[in-house]
């Protein structure tokens, strides 16, 4: 599902063999601000924007909710497009996003239809994200390598290079494993308790409290994931430094 990287425009993805890890983090190239707003503007504007208008839209017009968000898929599709002829590379989270709704539309169409069962769909939604985020820890690259890709870079040659190259430093992988096992784990937990809360709950209550626990969730997770990010590479450079004191002193 996820594309391999490419550290230059238009080259293939790197080998399997690959360079010794080292303790020392590469320096980040200059962020170009323009290059950052313009990316994100089309990112959102076609992966959320866009398909939420266009989901309202057509459900207003009396068109069916899998007609609506299988149509609204297309946006992702079209972002995709985008940055294939501007990076020249597919961008992972509109596939992630197209993934996502095209898997959204067919849940939505299984089984009843009732308040209660869509409260239950929903649950079984984010725990499938859950369930990706751990089957890419057996991929090349997990999850959060690309995600952390989209939000660390500005989706330049150069800051896409570096955010590749930052693989073979120590103890980035396995941050990024880590984040990835987290996120998986912590998803797959919340769908199971959402479940069981729309049986045992109200549906009108489960309704309030359904977004709630979902907006939580993610909030814990981003949180977590930047104090977690933050400590490990206070540990990578502590290491660097200690290596290199060491290295002084040998």
């Amino acid at each position: 599902m996820l594309t391999q990287d490419s550290t230059t425009q238009g080259a293939s993805s790197a080998p399997d063999t690959e360079p010794p890890q080292t303790g020392e983090r590469p320096k980040a190239p200059a962020r170009s601000k323009k290059a950052a707003i313009l990316g994100w503007a089309v990112t959102l504007s076609l992966n959320v924007v866009a398909p939420i208008v266009t989901y309202n839209a057509l459900r207003d017009h009396g068109f069916s909710e899998f007609a609506a968000l299988l149509i609204s898929s297309a946006w992702p599709v079209v972002d995709g497009a985008v940055h294939l002829a501007w990076r020249r590379r597919l961008d992972e989270l509109a596939i992630v996003t197209l993934v996502f709704i095209v898997i959204t539309a067919v849940v939505s169409t299984v089984g009843a239809h009732s308040a209660r069962a869509l409260l239950i769909k929903d649950s079984c939604v984010t725990g499938l994200f859950g369930v990706l985020c751990l089957a890419t820890l057996l991929a090349p690259r997990p999850l959060m390598f690309y995600l952390g890709r989209k939000f660390a870079t500005d989706g330049t040659e150069a800051s896409t290079a570096w955010w590749n190259g930052l693989w073979h430093v120590d103890g980035f992988r396995k941050a990024m494993m880590t984040m990835t096992t987290v996120w998986g784990v912590v998803y797959c937990i919340e769908s199971a308790v959402r479940v069981v809360l729309s049986y045992t709950l109200r549906t009108d209550t489960m309704v309030v409290l359904s977004p709630v626990l979902i907006y939580a969730v993610l909030g814990s997770l981003g949180t977590w994931t930047a104090l977690y990010g933050k400590r490990s590479r206070r540990k990578g450079q502590a290491r660097a430094a200690a290596a290199a004191a060491a290295a002084a002193e040998g």
